[in-house]
């Protein structure tokens, strides 16, 4: 690949390109039945010029979960910007972030369970971190004050389980039927609801 701009913003085009030409493959398979040389020939380099990005598929898929990553943090950050977000408006957030990174999301929920270890343990550690993050969302919230964060902190987990449910939900809808969103977004204002009733409640008799 050739264009404009110093060495080292080639370097990073193409760096961003065998990214995002990775994802493309991704479309309708795994990440373990994609090769070097795919990759490769899709972006249009020769194979050895890989190894001046990444030192092997296994680190090209940890810098795939990273970058993939960032766009579930995305939806904490929206989610800030809108004052006492209702459930609802949540979900509305988190279906729009679907929408505009489908493949990011994909790549997650695919191969959050998938055959390449290094990739699992990378997508584990990313959903700690968003789990940790969401906890300090949620340990401002007036009712959750005093809580223990001990307490808040599994409660976090227990939201992220049901976020990465609700996102590969929202994956299966077929976009040229927007009532198959609205019906996943409905089952999730629904899980959330149940989650959040249940937590009060056990607090209560806590």
């Amino acid at each position: 690949m050739t264009g404009p701009g110093s060495r080292s913003e080639r370097k990073e085009r193409t760096r961003q390109a065998l990214l995002d030409g990775t994802l493309e493959l991704l479309d309708d398979r795994s990440f373990v039945s994609v090769s070097l040389r795919e990759v490769t020939r899709a972006v249009g380099i020769v194979p050895t010029a890989f190894y001046r990005h990444f030192d092997s598929m296994e680190h090209l898929g940890v810098n795939l979960v990273e970058m993939s990553t960032r766009a579930l943090r995305q939806i904490l950050r929206e989610a800030r910007r809108n004052t006492n977000p209702t459930i609802r408006d949540f979900l509305s957030i988190i279906a729009r972030e679907v929408r505009e990174h489908e493949r990011e999301f994909r790549f997650i929920t695919q191969e959050r369970y998938g055959g390449v270890a290094e990739i699992r343990r990378a997508i584990a550690t990313e959903l700690r971190l968003f789990s940790r993050e969401l906890a300090a969302e949620l340990a401002r919230i007036p009712a959750m004050r005093d809580w223990e964060y001990d307490d808040i902190e599994w409660v976090a987990d227990l939201g992220v389980t049901a976020i990465i449910a609700i996102v590969d939900d929202l994956l299966r809808a077929d976009p040229r039927n927007p009532a198959e969103e609205r019906a996943a977004i409905s089952r999730g204002t629904n899980q959330l609801r149940v989650i959040a009733l249940g937590v009060a409640q056990w607090k209560l008799k806590g």
